[in-house]
C-alpha cells in the first residue's frame, strides 16, 4: 500500500495510520472526510463519508478513519493518549494562518477532554521551504517583512508547541512534495495533472476506563 508511518504513533495496538504517496490506494471503507476549503474548520467523524465543508476531522469511534487529501499542503494526524481521540487534518498556507491546528486541539478537549499534552502528532509530507516561494502578502500572515521561502512544516510545529504539545511529541514525516515526484504528487509542481494523496488515523479499540 506503500503508505508512511509516523514512529510516534506505530507502536499503539489500538491506532492505525497512514501519510499516503503516489503508490499508496486506500480503502474507502469506514472512511471519513470533509470537503476541503482551506479553514480553520474542524468537525466530529460518528460514521463514514463526508461531513461537511472544512478542513480538519475529529473521532474517538473506534473502525472510523478520519482523512484528508493532499497535494503539497500538509497532512497531519494528532492522537489523544488517554482518551484514544484522534484528528486528521489539512494544513496549507490559509488553514495554518487561521489558526487549523488550535481549533481542533480545542475541539479535542471540549468533544473529549484531551489535554494538549497528551497528544502525540505527526506531520506528514507537504511542500518544503525548499520550494515554497510566497509573495508578501502570504509572507505577511506569518510575520515576514518581505516575499520569499516558507517553511509551512516549521510553522505548523510552532503552533502545536503554542497550543501545549510536547515538542518531543511531535514528528516529521517524510519529505518535500516538490522534490519528490516519484513518490509524491505536488499541486505547485504539477498544477491541474496533480493527484492527490489520502492520509488517514483510525482507533481501533476504545480507550479502557481511566485511560489508554
Amino acid at each position: 500500500m506503500s503508505f508512511l508511518t509516523s514512529s510516534l504513533l506505530e507502536n499503539f495496538d489500538w491506532l492505525e495510520h497512514g501519510f499516503g504517496t503516489r503508490q499508496s490506494n486506500p480503502a474507502q471503507t469506514g472512511m471519513a472526510s470533509v470537503k476541503q476549503i482551506h479553514s480553520d474548520v474542524a468537525f466530529v467523524a460518528h460514521e463514514p463519508g463526508c461531513v461537511g465543508e472544512g478542513d480538519a476531522l475529529l473521532t474517538r469511534t473506534p473502525g472510523i478513519a478520519v482523512s484528508v487529501r493532499t497535494a503539497d499542503c500538509f497532512p497531519i494526524l494528532l492522537v489523544d493518549r488517554d482518551t484514544r481521540a484522534v484528528a486528521a487534518v489539512h494544513a496549507g498556507w490559509r488553514g495554518t494562518a487561521a489558526g487549523i491546528l488550535a481549533t481542533t486541539l480545542a475541539r479535542m478537549r471540549s468533544e473529549f477532554g484531551t489535554e494538549p499534552g497528551n497528544v502525540l502528532a505527526a506531520i506528514g509530507p507537504g511542500i518544503g521551504q525548499c520550494c515554497y516561494e510566497v509573495g508578501l502578502e502570504v509572507a505577511r500572515q506569518f510575520g515576514m517583512a518581505q516575499a520569499g521561502k516558507l517553511d509551512l512544516a516549521v510553522e505548523n510545529r510552532d503552533q502545536l508547541v503554542a497550543a501545549g504539545v510536547q515538542p518531543t511529541g511531535i514528528e516529521l514525516v517524510g519529505g518535500c512534495t516538490f522534490c519528490h515526484p516519484a513518490q509524491f504528487y505536488s499541486w505547485r509542481r504539477d498544477r491541474d495533472r496533480a493527484g492527490r494523496m489520502v492520509s488517514f488515523i483510525r482507533v481501533t479499540a476504545p480507550a479502557l476506563t481511566g485511560g489508554a
